[in-house]
């Protein structure tokens, strides 16, 4: 069970760092990506997508975001899920 609590340092350091994976997968999605390979990129989306909708699971960190995070975060789980969907097969 976490001992994190909505809002504290902890909490705000983790919806930063799923701000790395929102910021990936829109760069994935829209083609300015440096990840080299196709199947690099898929894979690197499906990992992103999967560890938002893990984050989500959380209540402290579900209840730290803010509306336009968790607009943010719900835009970036169904991008890089599409995007994996369309490009798995090259993973």
């Amino acid at each position: 069970m976490d001992d994190i609590t909505a809002n504290s340092a902890e909490a705000q350091s983790s919806v930063t760092a799923a701000f790395d994976s929102v910021n990936l997968l829109t760069a994935i999605v829209g083609g300015t990506s440096d990840i080299e390979t196709a199947a690099d990129k898929a894979n690197s989306a499906d990992c992103n997508y999967r560890h938002l909708e893990i984050m989500l699971e959380k209540d402290w960190f579900a209840g730290t975001l803010t509306s336009a995070q968790r607009t943010d975060i719900d835009a970036a789980i169904v991008s890089g899920n599409t995007y994996w969907a369309a490009n798995s097969a090259s993973a």
